[in-house]
């Protein structure tokens, strides 16, 4: 891979990284939540699974991919379903929790954060159809070696994490501004609303 092409892949994993979608929603109900600290094993999830994806793509699996679609069905309703689990646990929560990091902020662990990333990621079929439909255009997929896909995997990485963390870090900023009780109130409701219209989004359209 050339530089230029390498920097033209890092421009366009990053614009895909914070077009609006499950993770982009989940991972923007989970910053306004909780502050965009816990949304580093989140974004770091969904990251590792686009990984996955983009090797599978760079192996020519866009068959397997589709003969699997039953599997992917059930994974994607599974991530849907726990979308909207988390969804109305944030629009649940009491005010009193929330102004204390909440209840939920609490119990979120880095290894909570990596499972779910990956879940809502992975929960996607249409990140492999856009890997494979991309990277054709960016690299000659007959002629690639291990240190290609080694180099994209590493470039998607990072463009998906700088892409992800932005928008974590900006929710986050918004969110020191909402300190009274309605205001908290209405913050809650709002993330809980963005969380279950991405599980509602994954399930329906997924």
């Amino acid at each position: 891979m050339s530089p230029e092409s390498a920097i033209s892949f890092l421009l366009i994993i990053f614009l895909f990284a914070i077009t609006p979608g499950p993770g982009v929603f989940a991972l923007l109900a989970r910053s306004l939540a909780s502050g965009a600290k816990p949304c580093i094993s989140l974004a770091l999830g969904m990251a590792v699974s686009d990984v996955i994806y983009l090797i599978l793509a760079c192996y020519g699996l866009a068959v397997i991919a589709e003969q699997w679609a039953g599997l992917f069905m059930v994974i994607r309703f599974v991530g849907a379903f726990y979308l909207l689990y988390l969804g109305w646990k944030m629009w649940s929560a009491s005010v009193e929790s929330s102004l204390q990091n909440s209840v939920d902020t609490v119990n979120f662990s880095p290894a909570k954060g990596l499972l779910q990333g990956f879940l809502i990621s992975a929960s996607n079929p249409k990140v492999i159809f856009f890997y494979i439909a991309f990277l054709p255009t960016i690299m000659d997929l007959n002629s690639l070696t291990p240190s290609d896909i080694a180099l994209a995997s590493g470039l998607t990485l990072l463009g998906l994490m700088m892409g992800l963390m932005l928008i974590a870090v900006c929710a986050s900023s918004a969110r020191r501004f909402f300190t009274s009780q309605k205001a908290v109130k209405s913050l809650n409701r709002t993330a809980g609303g963005i969380m279950m219209g991405a599980g509602s989004y994954l399930g329906l359209h997924g």
